[in-house]
């Protein structure tokens, strides 16, 4: 395929330009992908060696996708670009400078839950506040320290966030472990104080994907990484949804120009996926957002008129049915087909109704909230069997896991046995001394100067036993072990492994869950209903896409009390694009749905707000509904809808 065929002219002047700096400002559905590949058929055409080439993605779906698009250009040397997620490219940079081994770093990276018994212990270990105020200051630590639009990343200028930053790094050091997100800052410690090293020198070309959703840290590194050759950015400002999650600079893309010399920006404006309607709706919502550059999204003529839903229900379980019986009939009519349907749902306990009441009526569903599989209060045994299981896992893979043996001493206790842990870690970092073998020593009756941690050697006797019951036994003797048949919270690990191979051993087991927890990619070539969260709809299309939950507090969520008004006000600005994003996944239907009541003790674990009403505990519908201005039809109930 030549690089110009079927082209429009706004992706032929991104393909053919030949300024060192370009900056694309691509609105959902615009045709980024396409313009982004074209550019690199371009260059690839033009004699450049494909290894210059370094083409970044926020996230592995991404990075399929455009692994997909090269393949397709036909051009056989793209396949010797380097392409991939930012974080993926740092792990490598760092392994192999030997970074981790002169810093003296191991590259275990913690998972979610795990980040829960590090918090404690940090906060049990300096005057550092609450735990929230302690997740806030290990993002802005994850950040390099950029909390404020205007700083530099790199350091931490404040006292008591530098006692944070040691003892942080004092207790991953001892666990034999680092944060996922410590690979940017790491990284762009390492650029920065070698100015003459290999990697500055290597890329002629840098093309980076999603630049809204990186923060200062990941930008920064990606000017350092460009410095020596020509850089293209593609983003929109409108589609930035990680800044409350890991402080995302979409000031970066907005500003682009003024901070990057001789740039030139090529906007793509022309909606070539979403209905005429989808699109009116969508320009009207973003318009409330003031963190913009006022843009609007335009639909092409040629675009259908599309049809869209807003429908009510009297609960959850109501919703639930409605829709799987609005999904079932269309599919029966053959309007539908299930891979081109997309269920997103802000919480998953609105999927998993959906997914059960789809698969009642025999329609193949599937539910991807990966993130939130170990979810759970570590502190309350009925909330924490995924924990403990996926801990037990990782320790019959590796017995000698510190950060698994941490977490498995403290489940299922209201202070995750915080100041037991802190006397053991005392004697085992001033005696060198793995802490499973100070237990081990306790155990089997020897004396240790530790005082009053019986507790966690009773833990350890537990785990043992636990151990020592599966050993011997079949790789499936142990899956049903620890994820039981039949249990609710065990299918998706169930699910995740699959049918083994006669040669799968446990540590393929433990392989294929974790990257299934910690690194999903979202399916895109499929023949069933998808369902997942908002979030995770980032970067997919689908035929038909279906909002359900869109009721305050869970669309959108809502802000920490604690934050000021400016602050409050950013994150509702982020909750607005997010809800943008997920209304501009369809080609043809949207339908948005809320409910009217939501049980109290299930309102409370989903962190949504109800008031006491005489039917039970009242929702609202979103606000956010009636931002999509004038062209979008009333709202009406379930049971008077007519499809």
């Amino acid at each position: 395929m030549a690089w110009n065929d079927g082209i429009d002219g706004s992706a032929l002047e991104i393909a053919a330009s030949s300024e060192s700096t370009l900056l694309v400002v691509a609105g959902p559905g615009t045709g980024k992908t396409f313009a982004l590949m074209r550019r690199v058929a371009r260059l690839l055409e033009d004699g450049t060696d494909p290894k210059r080439i370094l083409l970044v993605t926020f996230t592995r779906t991404a990075a399929a996708d455009l692994e997909k698009g090269l393949n397709q250009l036909a051009i056989g040397n793209s396949r010797f670009i380097r392409k991939g997620t930012l974080h993926s490219f740092c792990f490598s940079l760092l392994g192999s400078a030997n970074v981790f081994l002169q810093i003296g770093r191991v590259p275990r990276p913690l998972l979610v839950f795990e980040e829960r018994f590090h918090l404690e212990d940090l906060k049990n270990n300096g005057d550092f506040g609450t735990i929230p105020q302690c997740k806030k200051r290990l993002h802005a630590f994850e950040a390099a320290w950029a909390r404020e639009q205007d700083q530099q990343p790199g350091w931490a200028l404040d006292d008591q966030d530098r006692e944070f930053e040691t003892a942080l790094r004092n207790w991953l050091r001892f666990h034999d472990a680092m944060l996922l997100s410590e690979l940017v800052p790491e990284t762009l410690k390492y650029l920065r104080n070698n100015p003459g090293c290999v990697e500055l020198q290597q890329y002629t070309h840098v093309l980076v994907d999603e630049y809204q959703d990186l923060n200062r840290a990941e930008q920064s590194v990606i000017d350092l990484l460009s410095k020596r050759g020509s850089l293209t950015v593609i983003g929109d400002e409108d589609q930035s949804i990680y800044e409350a999650f890991r402080y995302a600079h979409p000031e970066g893309i907005i500003e682009f120009v003024e901070t990057h010399a001789q740039t030139r920006e090529i906007p793509l404006t022309l909606c070539r996926r979403c209905p005429t309607k989808v699109v009116n709706l969508a320009k009207e919502l973003i318009s409330y957002n003031t963190l913009r550059k006022g843009r609007s999204l335009l639909p092409r003529a040629e675009n259908i008129e599309g049809e869209v839903h807003i429908v009510q229900w009297a609960d959850m379980d109501s919703e639930a049915a409605g829709i799987a019986k609005f999904i079932d009939s269309r599919i029966k009519r053959g309007d539908f087909e299930p891979g081109q349907v997309l269920v997103l749902c802000p919480r998953r306990q609105f999927g998993y109704k959906i997914r059960d009441a789809l698969r009642n009526l025999d329609q193949p569903a599937h539910s991807f909230f990966h993130e939130e599989l170990l979810d759970g209060n570590p502190k309350l045994v009925e909330d924490n069997r995924a924990q403990e299981a996926f801990t037990l896992l990782r320790l019959l893979v590796a017995p000698n896991d510190k950060v698994a043996l941490r977490c498995w001493l403290g489940l299922s206790h209201t202070k995750l046995r915080v100041n037991e842990y802190a006397r053991l870690q005392t004697y085992c970092s001033r005696n060198n001394v793995h802490p499973r073998d100070a237990l081990e020593t306790l155990l089997s009756g020897g004396e240790l100067p530790i005082p009053r941690i019986s507790v966690l050697v009773e833990r350890y006797a537990l785990l043992k036993q636990r151990s020592e019951e599966l050993r011997d036994e079949s790789c499936q003797a142990i899956i049903d072990g620890i994820f039981p048949e039949g249990e609710e919270w065990a299918e998706p690990f169930r699910e995740a492994v699959g049918e083994l191979s006669d040669s799968a051993d446990l540590k393929d087991v433990f392989d294929t869950i974790l990257t299934n927890v910690s690194q999903p990619e979202m399916p895109t070539d499929v023949e069933y209903i998808r369902i997942m969260s908002l979030h995770k709809s980032k970067g997919l299309t689908a035929d038909h896409v279906i909002v359900v939950g869109c009721v305050e507090s869970a669309i959108p969520s809502r802000p920490d009390d604690t934050l000021s008004l400016d602050d409050q006000q950013r994150y509702r600005e982020e909750q607005r694009r997010l809800f943008y994003v997920a209304i501009t996944r369809p080609r043809r239907t949207l339908v948005l749905s809320s409910v009217l009541n939501i049980p109290y003790a299930l309102a409370k674990k989903m962190n949504v707000e109800v008031t006491r009403g005489n039917s039970g505990r009242n929702t609202i519908t979103s606000t956010f509904i009636q931002e999509l201005g004038p062209q979008c039809p009333s709202p009406i109930f379930g049971d008077e809808w007519r499809y």
